[in-house]
């Protein structure tokens, strides 16, 4: 009898044993399915979502990159300034021809504003075959001349120009132009005691003294002196004052702050000069009390005619 419960028990383990067995490969093939599904899902999804990729980009390239329905006929560049329209489109480097949306619109306007000359530069797509660029170009207020080497083992003369800002400009060429020179370069004020090192085109000049000195050219074109003497050069190698000499052949020195002050006060001293019938030969606006001048009788004075300062013209938003 214990023989034959051990048996049935035996027999109740083994099955026991099987149904375990048995479930375990249900679940396992249950997930097998599971995985399978799962992973056909995704590649489905991903694969789906690659062609849907594709074809949109294949519609893309046929309907817009690749429509001449949207090849650039016109390229509409104007500037506040001088530059030639045909000198804009060669910096561009855009042809026309060329597609309207496939064009890199950032990189156009970072090639332009690279040139010095030019201040900042909008560019948009006007549809369907319109490029329109409009550019705001800086203003030479000064110039300075510095020797260097040349090629051929001499030395000549760099011009270079300074906007209000400070910023250096190397002069455009006058083929580059859509005027003639209204002003030649010899009426601007010329900035002595800059190095060569210093002047890197579409860098901005920092020393203080230059900064004043362009300052100084700014309030003076809207000045009471303005008309009655011009700016032919300022030293700005002394590091705390200004040595400007007119085109009259006087000399007057200006400290750096409060130029606007020192501005008026050369002109009272100017009209006392006018109702004694002498000129100005050397005056010192740095000092503030009892300020020391030098003056020429009139009639040995040296005679020039003062020129108008140049206006700057009024930045437009572009």
């Amino acid at each position: 009898m214990w023989f034959r419960r051990k048996q049935k028990n035996k027999r109740n383990s083994r099955g026991r044993v099987l149904d375990v067995k048995l479930r375990s490969v249900q679940v396992r093939k249950s997930r097998m399915r599971l995985g399978a599904l799962t992973f056909g899902v995704a590649f489905g999804t991903v694969f789906g979502l690659y062609v849907l990729w594709r074809v949109g980009e294949w519609t893309l390239d046929r309907l817009v990159y690749e429509n001449r329905a949207f090849a650039i006929q016109q390229i509409d560049a104007r500037t506040d300034g001088v530059i030639s329209a045909d000198q804009l489109q060669r910096w561009t480097g855009v042809r026309p021809g060329q597609n309207l949306f496939a064009l890199d619109l950032a990189r156009v306007k970072r090639d332009l504003e690279m040139v010095p000359l030019i201040d900042s530069v909008s560019v948009e797509r006007v549809l369907p075959r319109t490029l329109r660029i409009r550019v705001t170009e800086r203003e030479a207020v000064a110039q300075v001349n510095v020797p260097r080497p040349n090629n051929r083992g001499g030395v000549e003369v760099a011009v270079f120009h300074l906007d209000p800002e400070g910023f250096v400009m190397v002069p455009l060429d006058p083929r580059q132009r859509t005027t003639p020179l209204a002003q030649p370069d010899d009426l601007l004020p010329v900035l002595t005691g800059v190095g060569l090192h210093e002047l890197q085109p579409g860098r901005r000049l920092e020393l203080r003294q230059v900064r004043a000195a362009l300052n100084l050219i700014v309030e003076f074109a809207r000045s009471p002196m303005a008309g009655l003497v011009g700016l032919r050069r300022i030293d700005v190698a002394a590091p705390e004052i200004l040595v400007v000499t007119t085109g009259q052949g006087s000399e007057v020195t200006f400290g750096l702050e409060d130029l606007e002050r020192q501005l008026r006060r050369w002109r009272e001293i100017h009209d006392l000069g006018q109702r004694t019938h002498r000129s100005i030969a050397s005056l010192n606006l740095a000092v503030t009390n009892n300020i020391p001048a030098r003056w020429l009788e009139a009639s040995i004075a040296p005679a020039a005619s003062p020129k108008l300062p140049k206006t700057l013209r009024k930045k437009k938003n572009v």
